[in-house]
């Protein structure tokens, strides 16, 4: 079934610049001449001329628009301008004109002057059925500051929140409403776009930069507003963990402020409410991947700055730590704290206006090549061949490499190069300082007493939790004794937990997704590289005000903690000198006697106990089924995590707290990727690990087959060393489940949600 949060693209993007910073029209024919080049890269449905769509972003072409329309406009850059995809006005001319009216009052409200609008030209006779049954009628709307005091960027924040506004309560879709670019774009094959806009073939038509996507669209239905470029990017590329990112953009809202955006007649009022949800119900990965980026550089970075927080290269690694400067890799640590990686295979090419780049994702599994020529043109494109260029004239030539950045600034009148960028970035603020007073590792905390528990303890709760022997001897055994998953065959006998007529653990309900389409799974040991377990647990910061405080939170270096890590974090702020992770333990257990009803309400009580825990200045919440009788059941660890992960997003709170569990049902690398990917920042399998424990102390730790050192056959092993071989081997389990979805950090996991449920119904 057809569902848009499964939309994808695997297209082809470019762009052309000129170094001169001179705008021309000869740049608007060789960068649609790129686009066609680009025909093999988009596509089309049965109907030919139905394309999956294509696209123009350009700077504003002023002298072209004021020879254009019939009303006198400011200064370029005093304006901003957009086409407005606005109902059909030959199915429905009353709808139009109440869209326009609606549009002109919300311009109002935001103290923006409606100059006019204009008629764009188009040519629908070109179009297929499919396309031409869904075209928008175009008009381009032309607004102003009404105080006569804003422009160029300051403009767009202004055009942007009608635009947002214009969005939802009008339903109006604008490519673009921006004093520096401009968007003609639609659901077109790439030779379609000029004939169908013949403002690009007008000879005063002209631009200094042109960014142009050809799309292929994958698990989608092309539409005419998901055609690329956006505001800022055209992507080529698939956003894997898009819907975390989306759940924890909605989450961060309540934290979003900034005098950037306020109106002057209300005062400088700071909310930003009214463009809330930032990230549009049913958008595209890419789509809103730039609704985000636009969030981010309206909010007061550079366009570079916004992108590296979003594709941000590969620095957690120790060979990382040795060979990149120590203030890039501060400046990548501060602000991994504010926000996770979009993680996915991508070249997205980006511009302002002033400034156009590229940039790969940190595995480097999307293609991107630019040439430069003596006479300053910049041409970057997904493959060789997009533009006849001749060979002596080429005096630059290069690949994109994984999480290196591609630059040129036509203000500057040259190519900034990746290592100048990421410097000049490092050096805005003492991110080392603020990490230094901010960051708390998990090995400096205090240490806690160890509890051995008695082995009639531990039986009788892997008898609560439905323990087997053949769980404690073929997996729990061999990963203690080794570090390592048990190596198994292939494929399972057993029946699907839905149809299965033995009691299932709720995990066996989830099968995990894997790369498909376009997009690559990653090799979890050969590219270790760029992949990282590391992750910060703690409350995130306003998104748009970087201050020391938005880096506290506490390092885990591992996403499963063992019983003593987990005391530690529990006791975190019991001597008084960490007011800041104070912590709060939920029991997640209910009463047996209430049913299946006493189970629902209890979950909607541990909500609250939540919002209750936030409220009195919890910054850590544990969830924990400890402490069951024959009275009180636990409930299972995903259904209680999943739960309060989410009713935490829908009150705009869960950026407050970091949220840990405290499970004995988890014993399988699968439960604890569930866990993570429904919202933990880490898991203690209390149970599992205990277990592990009195099996060794036991003396009924099996011995492996073949082993040489006391390691491998389990003689000789400290209960303590088991441990750390369990945590060691579910972690890089979870590593492998990543890798398979083609994710490369947990901090990207986390919320993502990569999963399919078999069985369960909503």
């Amino acid at each position: 079934m057809y569902d848009p949060r499964y939309e994808h693209d695997a297209c082809g993007v470019g762009f052309v610049a000129t170094l001169t910073g001179e705008p021309s029209h000869q740049l608007v024919e060789k960068a649609l001449t790129v686009l066609r080049n680009l025909e093999h890269r988009g596509a089309t449905g049965s109907d030919p001329d139905t394309g999956d769509g294509a696209g123009i972003l350009l700077q504003v072409p002023d002298a072209f628009l004021r020879e254009n329309v019939p009303f006198a406009l400011p200064e370029p850059g005093s304006y901003a301008v957009g086409t407005a995809f606005l109902p059909h006005e030959e199915d429905d001319p009353q709808a139009t004109s109440a869209a326009v009216s609606h549009i002109e009052t919300l311009a109002s409200e935001e103290g923006l002057t409606v100059l006019g609008w204009r008629e764009v030209p188009v040519a629908p006779e070109l179009l297929g059925p499919g396309a031409r049954a869904t075209m928008p009628t175009f008009r381009q709307l032309f607004v102003a500051d009404t105080a006569g005091q804003r422009s160029d960027i300051a403009l767009d924040r202004l055009a942007f929140v009608l635009r947002k506004r214009a969005e939802r309560e009008a339903g109006v879709y604008f490519p673009s409403l921006s004093a520096r670019t401009l968007v003609y774009k639609g659901m077109l094959t790439t030779g379609q776009l000029e004939p169908f806009f013949p403002d690009l073939s007008d000879r005063r038509f002209a631009t200094a930069i042109a960014l142009v996507h050809s799309r292929f669209s994958t698990n989608t239905f092309p539409s005419w507003p998901l055609a690329h470029p956006y505001r800022f990017v055209a992507h080529n590329g698939e956003i894997n963990t898009v819907q975390g990112n989306r759940n924890w953009m909605r989450a961060r809202e309540s934290q979003l402020a900034s005098e950037l955006f306020s109106r002057e007649h209300d005062g400088g009022h700071e909310t930003l409410e009214r463009i809330f949800p930032v990230c549009t119900e049913g958008a595209s990965d890419s789509a809103t991947f730039d609704e985000v980026l636009e969030l981010l550089h309206l909010g007061g970075r550079s366009l570079p700055h916004s992108v590296l927080m979003m594709v941000p290269e590969a620095w957690e690694s120790a060979e990382s730590q040795d060979s990149m400067d120590p203030a890039r890799r501060a400046f990548y640590q501060y602000h991994s704290n504010m926000m996770e990686p979009w993680d996915g295979p991508a070249c997205v090419t980006f511009t302002d206006g002033t400034q156009v780049g590229a940039v790969l994702d940190r595995n480097g599994l999307r293609p991107g090549r630019y040439w430069v020529t003596d006479d300053g043109l910049v041409v970057l494109a997904s493959e060789v061949g997009v533009l006849d260029i001749d060979p002596a004239k080429v005096v630059r030539k290069g690949r994109l490499q994984p999480g290196r950045m591609f630059l040129v600034d036509t203000a500057e009148k040259r190519i900034i190069e990746d290592d100048e960028i990421k410097a000049q970035l490092a050096a805005e603020h003492p991110y080392q300082e603020w990490l230094e007073a901010g960051l708390i590792e998990l090995a400096d905390l205090p240490e806690r007493e160890h509890i051995v528990h008695t082995h009639a303890s531990v039986t009788r709760r892997q008898q609560t939790f439905g323990y087997t022997e053949e769980e404690l001897r073929v997996l729990l055994a061999p990963m203690a004794r080794s570090g390592a998953e048990p190596i198994g065959s292939m494929g399972t006998d057993s029946p699907i937990a839905a149809l299965s007529e033995r009691p299932r653990l709720i995990f066996d309900y989830f099968t995990q997704l894997f790369a498909q389409v376009t997009n690559p799974p990653l090799d979890a040991i050969r590219e270790e590289l760029v992949t990282s377990l590391h992750s910060p647990l703690g409350p995130q910061g306003n998104l748009l005000d970087p201050t020391a405080a938005s880096c506290r939170s506490v390092t885990l270096p591992f996403p499963v903690i063992d019983n003593d890590e987990l005391a530690k974090l529990i006791h975190i702020n019991a001597d008084g000198d960490l007011p800041g992770f104070k912590s709060a333990t939920l029991s997640g257990l209910y009463r047996v006697a209430e049913g299946g009803d006493g189970l629902a309400a209890r979950i909607e009580q541990i909500c609250a106990e939540a919002d209750a825990a936030i409220e009195s200045g919890a910054r850590l919440i544990v969830l924990s089924d400890r402490h069951s009788d024959a009275e009180h059941a636990p409930i299972p660890s995903l259904l209680l995590t999943s739960a309060v992960h989410h009713h935490l997003i829908r009150t705009k709170q869960r950026t407050q707290v970091g949220l840990l569990v405290e499970a004995g049902d988890v014993r399988e690398v699968h439960h604890v990727a569930l866990l993570i990917g429904y919202g933990a920042a880490a898991v203690n399998p209390y149970l599992a690990m205990e277990s592990v424990e009195d099996l060794v102390r036991a003396g009924t730790f099996l011995p492996g087959t073949g082993g040489t050192s006391a390691t491998d056959s389990g003689e000789g092993l400290e209960p303590e060393q088991a441990i750390r071989n369990l945590i060691y081997a579910l972690g890089k389990g979870v590593l492998k489940v990543m890798s398979k979805m083609g994710i490369s950090t947990v901090a990207s996991y986390r919320g993502a949600q990569v999963f399919e449920a078999v069985g369960l119904d909503e």
